[in-house]
Order: C-alpha cells, then sequence, then structure tokens
C-alpha cells in the first residue's frame, strides 16, 4: 500500500460508501475502507476521525462557501438573493467526482439509521451556516432563518437534479430550485 499516494481522501469516501452499500454500514470496520482504498488505517486516521465523519466530508468547507456566497452578496441584495449568491459559490465544491458518489452515497443512507442521522444533521449545519450569515448581513432573526431553510431546500432539490443531470454545473440546478421554492412560498399568501 502506498503511503503518501494523491487522492486519498477522495478514495475512503468512495469505498467507505460503497462498503456500506454493499454490507451495511454496521458491518463495515475502518480497516475494510482502507483496505478497498488502497490506505492504511492510519491515512484513514489522517482523514477522519471515525468513518461517521465520512458521510459528512466536504461539510466545513461547503457550510463557508455558502457564508462566504452570502456575505459578498452586494448589499443591496435581498436575503433570497444572498442565498443565491452562497449556492453560487457553494457550486465550486461539486465536480465529477461528487457527481459520481451521489447515488451511491443516497443508497448507503437509505441502508442506516445512524447515517440518516448524520445526513439531518449535515442539513441543520447547512441550513445555520446560511442562517449566520443572513443575520451578519443584518437580516432579522426569523427572516434569516427562512431564507436559510428554503436556501438549504433549494441546495437539497437542486443537488438531487444535478446528481441525476449527464452534464453542466450545480449551480443553475440549485438556482432554478431557489426560484421555484420563492414562487411556491409567494403562492402561500
Amino acid at each position: 500500500m502506498a503511503r503518501w499516494e494523491p487522492g486519498a481522501r477522495e478514495r475512503l469516501v468512495m469505498a467507505a460508501v460503497d462498503l456500506f452499500t454493499e454490507q451495511g454500514y454496521d458491518a463495515t470496520t475502518v480497516a475494510q475502507i482502507a483496505e478497498r482504498a488502497g490506505v492504511t488505517k492510519s491515512t484513514f486516521f489522517r482523514h477522519f476521525p471515525d468513518k461517521r465523519e465520512l458521510l459528512v466530508a466536504g461539510q466545513e468547507a461547503l457550510s463557508l462557501l455558502l457564508a462566504e456566497g452570502i456575505a459578498e452578496a452586494p448589499a443591496e441584495a435581498g436575503p433570497l438573493d444572498a442565498v443565491a449568491a452562497g449556492l453560487e459559490r457553494a457550486s465550486a465544491a461539486f465536480g465529477e467526482v461528487s457527481r459520481e458518489i451521489a447515488p451511491r452515497l443516497k443508497a448507503a443512507v437509505a441502508t442506516s439509521t445512524e447515517l440518516q442521522e448524520r445526513d439531518a444533521l449535515k442539513s441543520v449545519s447547512l441550513a445555520a451556516a446560511m442562517t449566520a450569515a443572513l443575520i451578519g448581513r443584518g437580516v432579522p432573526d426569523p427572516i434569516a432563518a427562512l431564507a436559510g431553510e428554503l436556501g438549504l431546500l433549494a441546495f437539497k432539490r437542486g443537488y438531487t437534479t444535478w446528481a441525476g443531470d449527464a452534464k453542466g454545473d450545480f449551480a443553475p440546478h440549485a438556482l432554478a430550485a431557489l426560484a421555484e421554492l420563492r414562487a411556491a412560498s409567494a403562492a402561500l399568501g
């Protein structure tokens, strides 16, 4: 096994998702994940504290991108326009590896209550990052919270369509979902 082979983090995530799907989350060990990825256990632990953290790989970076996009939106941008800027910025985190792993990740999460809980916590964290960034712009708390939740829903809907799309960036899918949600919320009256 190579000690310092590039791409170890991505290979670990893919190996884990495949193993979780094949044999279940509980039956999968860190040693099996490392072996499938072609790295040592110590390499695994340099990247992740435990196997649960594989599901939220990149979450901090994604939250930061969303928050930066919101914070850097033009001063005159309303809350949902700022969220759109955050979604556009977050698009930088999604490449072909993300698209390739999306259906396998969904299948793996469906097999485990623990992974479903972890996925739910990830969603809460992303919404909280958007809400905090909006509050930082001076948006009142209830409006910021609602816009953050709409941003999360747009993110999830956009991710689903993007992952099933043959090509293209993530941003247009997330922005289309946000536009649909904006129209739907206006219809609530």
